[in-house]
């Protein structure tokens, strides 16, 4: 974790806990006030169950729905790439089989990426298996890789 996350859950971490000491706090002063002695108590166990429960919701949908902010990185981007086409050649990659490097690339399935050029998915496939040949890979992630070493992609 970063430094700044850290931060953030300890900040979080001591809201939930004043949290309970507050609800912990608002429990005994209900033990000594009237509501034990004139509401039934099952009354009062749902109300501290219900405290608990909105707290553990609060709780859970803060950790689990943690802020991230994207920082795009001053010439990062796809328009600042130029393709040679020299190295698609020496390559042995055709146009089609380029577009769907793209678009494997861009986080695409293979039936995103039939859908998308108007082909069957055993084209693509194909298109897959050929790309996979050609730049020796033998994952989607290996073959993004080897396709930024090679200058394929930005």
């Amino acid at each position: 974790m970063t430094e700044q996350s850290n931060h953030s859950f300890y900040k979080l971490l001591l809201l939930y806990g004043a949290g309970i000491a507050l609800i912990l706090l608002f429990i005994k002063y209900l033990d000594y006030g009237l509501f034990v002695r004139t509401v039934p108590f099952e009354i009062y166990i749902g109300v501290i169950a219900l405290m608990f429960t909105v707290l553990g919701i609060w709780m859970g949908l803060k950790l689990t729905n943690p802020k991230t902010k994207i920082v795009q990185v001053p010439g990062d981007s796809q328009a600042d790439f130029e393709l040679d086409p020299n190295i698609l050649k020496a390559k042995g990659i055709s146009d089609r089989e380029y577009e769907v490097l793209m678009l494997i690339a861009s986080g695409n399935s293979n039936k995103e990426i039939a859908e998308r050029l108007f082909i069957s998915l055993s084209t693509v496939k194909s298109h897959n298996s050929k790309l996979f040949d050609k730049l020796d890979a033998k994952r989607r992630t290996q073959l993004i890789q080897k396709a930024k070493e090679a200058q394929l992609i930005a």
